[in-house]
């Protein structure tokens, strides 16, 4: 009988690992690093309940860490077959890959040299050289192209709206079809296109991250511009933690447009993270895969005036192409900042200034060294624009703490800190339910998964009124049998 275990994304954000067992192949849907409270991160140093060697396939719905940090550490334990994804995903994970493996060896090497590991040697979870042999094992996939898999599997990709290349993946074994989730994204948001609807499914997971709250309403970025003037006013930097990935995209797209309308003073936009930077850079090769509103002009459509009228059409188009390069994701004072030093002389800096930097949930990464000059100053502004998970240096912060660790040394907080929700790439309650209506008819079951206890019960209770719907959130390594 094909089942699924539940080995990640159980009544917590983070870790998601689903293994679908049909009896004559094993496939792992997504490989994610296990976040946040120490008793989840010990997690990802336990063996999987199934050899590593004996997985046919993996199967990848983002590039999100949580989705698939856990890759190498699969890889090093003996997986050699393929790693299906969209093509957009395998660019991005060619990104955090290799960085997660740096990390990795530089958090090893720092306990081995101020001795606080209760190991001898402490040893990485896996080093960079596993990523980038990960890497070769990948095999990108166009969306709404089905694809076979060992054991007489089809596997699809459909667009989730939630980070380019996202994507559900619809798996069809033995006559069920099985909808892998992902995580959702929003409707009506700029840069990624609307999730897409889908009409049936036999069997259904599905994220509940803010299974239990609705985003702030859109208020056309008034929020932001409203804190980005005050910041200013007091002559303070504005800090935003991002995450690399997928958020910074979409901040700069409304600091843009915000400079456009003319609602902010026109401040230097730093973006100081080399992975958010060649993201940026993936984002515009793919800008097709992003938002019609940030999709190019034809550049033929209105005639040429001017020296360029003369121009070839090629030669038009190309100049066009260029221009949108640079300027898809570039505010006014735009600027990336490369090196350590570049890094440090930023941080030194008393100028007003926009700084966005990674990690976004403020657990490692040169945005620390922006908090801690920035924190103990009430000119200053901190603003969180993602989900805080539990356990993690943003949470405490927007939780009101009056001082947190940072490099070992405690940091007062007098700079003014705030949460901004409707930037979030997770749907929302409302949101979810909209995606779930589109299904013409119920599934037979519905697994709530990628949620904390609190929003998966919320989530749950309006499912079952609303739509009358059987649902069910699985514990951690459970096994589910489907009929």
């Amino acid at each position: 009988m094909t089942s699924i275990t539940f080995l990640g994304a159980a009544q917590t954000v983070t870790g998601s690992k689903y293994l679908l067992d049909t009896g004559t192949a094993k496939i792992l849907i997504d490989a994610g690093l296990f976040q946040g409270l120490k008793e989840l991160r010990e997690r990802n140093w336990q063996d999987l309940p199934i050899k590593a060697s004996e997985i046919d396939a993996i199967v990848l719905t983002h590039a999100h860490l949580d989705h698939c940090g856990y890759l190498p550490r699969v890889v090093k334990q003996g997986f050699t077959g393929r790693i299906f994804c969209t093509a957009g995903t395998k660019d991005l994970c060619s990104l955090v890959l290799p960085d997660s493996g740096h990390i990795q060896e530089e958090d090893a090497a720092n306990a081995n040299r101020y001795n606080y590991s209760r190991h001898a040697p402490a040893l990485p979870l896996y080093t960079e050289a596993d990523a980038f042999r990960t890497l070769e094992l990948f095999q990108p996939v166009g969306y709404d192209r089905p694809m076979p898999l060992p054991g007489g599997i089809e596997l699809d990709f459909l667009s989730a709206g939630h980070l380019l290349g996202s994507a559900y993946a619809r798996i069809k074994v033995d006559g069920k079809t099985i909808l892998f989730g992902g995580d959702l994204g929003r409707f009506g948001r700029p840069v990624l296109p609307d999730p897409t609807m889908v009409e049936a499914a036999d069997y259904l997971l599905v994220e509940s991250t803010y299974g239990n709250r609705v985003h702030e309403e859109d208020d056309s970025g008034e929020r932001l511009a409203g804190l980005i003037r005050d910041t200013a006013g007091r002559g303070g930097k504005m800090i935003i933690p991002a995450f690399a990935i997928g958020r910074v995209e979409e901040l700069i797209y409304w600091i843009k447009r915000l400079e456009d309308e003319k609602r902010i003073p026109v401040l230097p936009v730093f973006v100081d993270s080399p992975m958010a930077v060649a993201a940026l850079a993936r984002y515009t090769e793919r800008v097709r895969e992003l938002d019609p509103e940030l999709q190019p002009e034809a550049v033929d459509e209105v005639a040429p005036h001017g020296p360029a009228a003369n121009e070839p059409r090629e030669r038009r188009r190309r100049h066009a192409k260029e221009e949108r390069d640079v300027c898809v994701f570039c505010t006014d004072r735009f600027r990336t900042i490369g090196g350590a030093q570049e890094s440090k002389e930023l941080t030194a800096s008393k100028m007003p200034a926009i700084v966005i930097s990674a990690s976004g949930m403020a657990t490692g990464g040169r945005v620390l060294h922006h908090l801690k000059a920035a924190l103990p100053h009430a000119r200053n502004t901190v603003l969180f624009a993602g989900f805080q998970a539990a356990g993690t240096r943003g949470r405490r912060l927007v939780d009101g703490e009056t001082s947190v660790k940072i490099h070992g040394e405690m940091i007062p907080v007098h700079a003014q800190v705030e949460k901004i929700d409707s930037m979030s790439a997770h749907a929302d309650s409302k949101e979810i339910l909209h995606w779930l209506r589109g299904f013409k008819a119920a599934p037979k079951r519905t697994f709530l998964v990628h949620g904390e206890p609190d929003a998966m019960q919320a989530l749950q209770a309006k499912i079952s009124t609303e739509l009358g719907w059987t649902t069910h959130a699985p514990a951690w390594q459970e096994r589910v049998d489907l009929e």
